[in-house]
């Protein structure tokens, strides 16, 4: 028992031991603390002093280079000041000076005007008595020659106009000579100058109206039992299919040239298919009605594309390649009609003119021949009503009206189109008309108006379209001269085939004549 009071002894001795060991190291602990703090806050004050006395030191260095700058400023300032005011006072001092110079000057002035204004006066006084004795001598000289002024001045202006007359009137002849050599000249070279730049081959297509056949026994295939196959190719396409004794050939006869052309390429490709029957004769000639369309389109637009022409309606580009199936005298009349666009291009960028606009007039002179088979009047007629129909300007309407002397040209590029048209028509071989045709052919034209009493001379020109006549002025005056191409025109429509139309051009002049021996 004793030991165990003991031992409960020993262990609440032990532990107020151990409690008063850890309150003896705590006191320690905090004392360190405190003095490690207390130092802290020590280095720290002396730290924040030392910040706040090297800031006050910047402060005051600061203020001091500041002060400086505005002192070293305003000195420059007064110095500046001041030496305006040095030149305001010197300018003061020269506008003083020029002040009393202008002053100066006024009076110097005022005493010049002074003075002009008496020796204008005086001027005036001379002047008038001038005057007055110039009257004087006028009355005198009158009174001296009985002549008066208005009737001497009007002598003189007559004989001054008179002279004037005859001067220009001899300068005029000059000049008018001249232009004409001139104007011949530089035609001559434009022309020749826009037919070496376009060379084109010469046209000489002709419409195929005869088609050949493998052998004799093609002829009853295309007639059919009792005639029915060549009843329905007739009636379809239009034309007259002529079937005789020519071996291995059929021709066809129509005056259209477009379906004399698809009636041409209907019988050649039932020819080549060898069935012909009425069946087949429709179904084929329908396929070559739509491949002619196109056919006739892609032309038209060739053509405009070869031309660098745009924006035309489509009903004149059919027509233009139409074109392509008409013939005059052997030459394509499409071909033509590129010929003539083109040299009157040439010439119009030759003398300044518009190229396109003359292209477009020269591919549009022959439209009416597309259709003129099938309407009533000329083809120059037919073409201008199209040509306005479908929107297209004055110029090109004058061209197409103009370019066989029908109308008067307005414009210079329907006189180009004209000489085109000419050019391309009458060269050497354009056309298939034998020398000997063509000779005899103006040989009756001149013998139409020989034949008339009081005719001189009669000449065909310009390829028998143009008839000029000269008659007998003491036989035949004006209003006989104008009966004279009436009936030279009517003998001409009665007695002569001819193409298009020959203008009739009566000349009746009068010379006087005289022998100095």
């Amino acid at each position: 028992m004793e030991q165990v009071m003991f031992s409960i002894l020993l262990l609440i001795i032990g532990l107020i031991s151990g409690f008063g060991l850890t309150m003896l190291v705590s006191v320690f602990r905090e004392n360190a603390t405190t003095k490690k703090i207390n130092n802290m806050i020590e280095e720290a004050t002396k730290n924040a002093e030392k910040l706040k006395r090297d800031s006050i030191m910047e402060a005051k260095e600061k203020s001091y280079q500041l002060k400086n700058e505005v002192e070293k400023e305003i000195k420059e300032k007064k110095a500046e000041i001041k030496e305006n005011e040095t030149r305001l006072l010197q300018r003061e001092g020269s506008l003083d000076k020029r002040d009393e110079i202008c002053q100066k000057r006024e009076a110097t002035l005022d005493e010049r005007e002074e003075k002009l204004t008496q020796r204008q006066k005086e001027i005036q006084e001379e002047q008038a008595k001038v005057e007055e004795i110039k009257k004087e001598q006028l009355e005198l000289l009158e009174q001296i020659s009985s002549f008066s002024k208005e009737k001497a001045k009007k002598m003189i202006m007559d004989h001054v106009k008179e002279s004037m007359n005859r001067e220009i009137a001899v300068y005029i002849s000059e000049q008018e000579t001249e232009a004409k050599l001139t104007a011949e000249k530089k035609a001559k070279e434009l022309i020749v100058s826009s037919m070496q730049k376009y060379a084109s081959d010469i046209a000489g297509d002709q419409t195929v109206t005869v088609v050949d056949l493998p052998n004799e026994e093609m002829k009853g295939r295309l007639i059919g039992r009792e005639g029915r196959n060549i009843r329905t190719i007739e009636a379809i396409t239009g034309v007259d299919l002529i079937i005789d004794d020519t071996p291995e050939a059929v021709v066809l006869s129509s005056f259209d040239p477009l379906r004399r052309e698809m009636a041409r390429v209907t019988l050649e490709t039932l020819i080549k298919d060898g069935r012909i029957h009425p069946t087949r004769i429709e179904e084929v000639y329908d396929k070559v009605c739509k491949d002619t369309k196109e056919q006739i389109m892609e032309y038209g637009n060739e053509a405009l594309f070869e031309l660098g022409i745009t924006k035309m309606a489509p009903e004149l580009i059919e027509l233009v390649g139409r074109l392509h199936f008409r013939t005059s005298y052997g030459q394509n009349a499409l071909q033509h009609s590129l010929e003539v666009a083109n040299l009157a291009g040439l010439m119009a960028g030759e003398i300044g003119e518009d190229v396109t606009l003359a292209r477009r007039a020269g591919l549009l002179h022959d439209i009416g021949k597309a259709v003129d088979h099938e309407l009533e009047g000329s083809h120059v007629t037919i073409g201008e009503e199209l040509a306005k129909k479908y929107g297209e300007g004055e110029v090109v309407l004058n061209a197409i009206a103009s370019h066989h002397g029908d109308t008067n040209a307005t414009s210079v590029t329907a006189s180009l189109v004209a000489v085109a048209d000419a050019l391309s028509a009458s060269r050497p071989g354009a056309r298939n008309d034998s020398l000997e045709n063509y000779i005899k052919r103006l040989d009756q034209l001149e013998s139409v108006a020989n034949d008339i009493d009081g005719v001189d001379k009669a000449y065909a020109m310009q390829a028998g379209r143009e008839l000029r006549v000269i008659v007998e002025p003491t036989k035949i005056d004006d209003l006989q001269a104008h009966k004279i191409a009436r009936d030279i025109k009517e003998k001409i429509e009665a007695t002569l085939k001819y193409p298009g139309t020959i203008k009739i051009t009566v000349v009746r002049e009068t010379r006087a004549q005289e022998e100095a021996k």
